[in-house]
């Protein structure tokens, strides 16, 4: 299975290998720096996988949740680092899901000013999103993300058919954000995404469903990751296309911080339907886009209906790491794989809304 390379100003800076077994790891570490692996607990038996395939300095365990992705577990994994004696040469491995690799990355970004981290992405959001393209970072003060680096990994490790072994719910997490993907750039692949998730959501038996459909999973992973890869390779950090990637995501983090208890793929979800109808409220879509958008959603598993009033949002959208000259930057639809970024003041974006 080839490889994809995500480049910069024509050079290749990172790359995501997509390999059938965890056993073919150690060829992409051959020849590096000491080895350190942190993993998520819920991601334990593939850290052993890894650990045990390459034998490496030290291995830490760490509870992973939106509550722990803090500037304090940054530091407890540089703590970590430092107790075991690793030095500039030192690489760090990342076991688990996209919180985890979002510290991780944070932790090699600013220990001892940085030292190569490479990820193991084990749920299908950190396969599509998280491990790829280089953002790192925390929480802070309940704000979503609002501490970190972009800087990308050596590579990112992908193996689908973990994925298969995933709880229904964690599959629905990484289809918001597959999803995501193409409708900015793959209008093909989006009916693909819904078609698959719609007859995984509507099986009686999900899990067999999903290990049967093994194959497709793996191919749309690879191309939402081939698109995020080839819009990351143009704008690295995020100065222009690449913000497109933040679809729905201006909405999502707010959902986020004010309700405490959705989960982030699925506050995705509800963002693109919020992203839709302000779309079709400003004259950027055909009317019905939002509907469609959220009924496809909808039979997919994914929440699309706000669980409490716009208005409730208007401070945590204040507060949004986008947010430039008093103005939030936000993605809107103009069709499948047509999307256009907008600043507008909240309060313009919310009575557009009313």
């Amino acid at each position: 299975m080839s490889d994809i390379v995500i480049s910069g100003k024509g050079f290749p800076v990172s790359s995501v290998h997509f390999r059938s077994s965890i056993a073919d790891f150690p060829a992409f570490v051959s020849g590096k720096g000491p080895l350190f692996i942190v993993y998520d607990l819920n991601a334990s038996s593939y850290a052993e996988a890894v650990a045990s395939a390459v034998s490496p300095v030290s291995v830490l365990g760490i509870s992973v949740s939106e509550d722990t992705k803090t500037i304090e577990t940054v530091s407890g994994i540089c703590s970590w680092l430092l107790e075991k004696g690793a030095d500039r040469n030192a690489v760090l491995v990342a076991v688990g899901g996209g919180i985890l690799t979002d510290m991780a990355g944070f932790a090699a970004a600013i220990y001892k000013r940085g030292i190569e981290v490479a990820y193991v992405p084990t749920t299908l959001l950190a396969q599509v999103d998280a491990s790829v393209g280089g953002k790192t970072g925390v929480n802070f003060q309940s704000y979503k993300n609002i501490l970190g680096v972009i800087r990308q990994p050596l590579f990112t490790f992908i193996c689908p058919e973990v994925l298969t072994s995933l709880p229904y719910s964690h599959i629905l997490e990484g289809a918001a954000e597959m999803i995501k993907t193409f409708i900015i750039k793959d209008g093909g692949n989006y009916r693909r995404a819904v078609s698959f998730f719609s007859r995984l959501a509507e099986s009686g038996d999900r899990q067999a469903a999903l290990k049967a459909g093994a194959e497709t999973l793996g191919s749309l992973v690879r191309a939402a990751v081939s698109v995020k890869a080839e819009i990351v390779s143009a704008d690295q950090f995020e100065n222009g296309v690449r913000r497109k990637l933040n679809l729905g995501h201006t909405f999502a983090h707010a959902i986020e911080w004010r309700s405490h208890s959705i989960s982030h793929g699925q506050a995705v979800s509800v963002g693109i339907v919020c992203a839709a109808r302000l779309s079709a409220a400003l004259g950027l879509c055909p009317g019905d886009l939002p509907d469609m958008l959220a009924g496809d959603l909808g039979r997919c598993g994914l929440e699309t209906a706000l669980p409490f009033r716009l208005a409730d949002l208007h401070d945590a959208m204040l507060k949004d790491k986008k947010a430039e000259d008093g103005s939030v930057r936000f993605v809107l639809i103009r069709g499948i794989g047509d999307t256009d970024v907008v600043s507008l003041t909240v309060d313009e974006a919310l009575a557009a809304l009313s």
